[in-house]
């Protein structure tokens, strides 16, 4: 797209012509937002190849995860209170401003709230938020330093004898060490991860080629744990440092999980029969989840296979409930999102809310519940 050059426009004529977009940005963001909601509630993001619509805003619209996160929740809550999007169309709100006053909306406040934050900056509306809806002190916060080129160092860090947050030394910083006490990671954005949100406490970034910080606020029960961990490895491992016993640590845990979930093994044993038909047995397992590698398979009709590796489940290709068997040719991966829509495409949604419902009133219940056909 060829740009003109607009050195030449009389300033007058420049701040119209920035007002007028400014104004049509405004009313296309909150048509943006219709149709994202409307999207969201169809869930055409599934049959897109998405696991969830905030996938969807990012791999497929191209957005920022922080853009994609705060029109996703901004066209969520102006669902619930149309209100929201007159008020971003016109000036008086904008998506900063509904994502912090989202969480204390509710149909008996809405209207008084809304009016009271339209104008108002973030920190104006942070003001307000706080003076409605008072908190708790919060925790003192701790930010490490990093340290100039002329105090890099690798050395490990040695842990501290108090519980807190863990921290791993990265080349070009100080040593970081187990705080003395309680430490809550600053973050100015303020942007929760969506779909599956991190505690706001653990932090995970890359800080150079293969090299990522982590930080993370630990329980007594867990820092003690941290510590045996040490001591038991005090022979392999001398300095005790905490990113190789985490490594180590995490080895152990992913290869438990992986044989618990996927049934992977070195030494697999005979095939065994189970009277329930929609019983996967291991060899099946194994199988299938090497075959599609530990990914959804669901392809889109333009051909993108959803990337999702987790909530996943063990789909028949041809439901039990209509003859199918668990053999490694009728069972795939599916990951939660797209197992359910697959099964809405058979059966209907309505059957598959009943169905839904009907197990979660078994659960009140604590009688046995009744599966969905697979």
């Amino acid at each position: 797209m060829a740009r003109r050059s607009l050195t030449c426009v009389p300033d007058h004529k420049l701040l119209h012509l920035l007002a007028d977009l400014v104004s049509q940005d405004r009313t296309t963001t909150a048509e943006m937002l219709e149709h994202i909601a409307e999207v969201d509630a169809r869930k055409l993001y599934l049959p897109a190849g998405y696991s969830s619509m905030y996938r969807y805003c990012v791999f497929q619209l191209k957005m920022s995860e922080d853009m994609a996160y705060k029109r996703l929740r901004s066209a969520r809550k102006a669902r619930e209170f149309p209100a929201i999007l007159d008020m971003i169309q016109d000036g008086r709100l904008h998506l900063a401003a509904v994502v912090c006053a989202a969480p204390h909306l509710t149909p008996a406040n809405a209207a008084d709230l809304l009016a009271a934050s339209a104008n108002k900056t973030r920190a104006q509306l942070e003001q307000l938020l706080a003076e409605r809806f008072p908190q708790s002190d919060v925790q003192t916060q701790v930010r490490p330093i990093p340290a100039s080129s002329s105090e890099a160092s690798t050395v490990p860090a040695q842990p501290h004898e108090s519980a807190g947050v863990l921290a791993l030394a990265t080349p070009g910083s100080k040593p970081l060490e187990l705080a003395p006490g309680p430490v809550v990671p600053i973050d100015d954005a303020r942007v929760a991860t969506p779909v599956v949100p991190l505690s706001p406490r653990s932090r995970v970034a890359p800080i150079a080629p293969e090299r990522f910080a982590l930080q993370v606020t630990l329980t007594k029960s867990t820092h003690d744990k941290l510590r045996r961990a040490q001591e038991l490895l005090s022979h392999a491992l001398p300095s005790g440092e905490i990113a190789q016993v985490l490594d180590r640590a995490l080895d152990e845990l992913i290869s438990k999980l992986e044989k618990r979930r996927f049934a992977t093994t070195q030494r697999p044993g005979k095939p065994r029969r189970s009277k329930s038909a929609r019983h996967v047995p291991a060899h099946v397992r194994r199988a299938v989840s090497e075959r599609d590698r530990y990914q959804c398979t669901f392809v889109s009709e333009s051909g993108r296979r959803c990337t999702e590796r987790r909530f996943l489940e063990y789909d028949h290709v041809h439901p039990v409930a209509r003859g199918g068997e668990a053999t490694i040719e009728n069972t795939r991966l599916r990951c939660r999102a797209h197992n359910q829509y697959e099964a809405e495409r058979i059966y209907g949604a309505g059957f598959m809310r009943e169905q839904r419902e009907r197990a979660r009133g078994a659960r009140g219940r604590d009688e046995p519940v009744a599966r969905p056909p697979a």
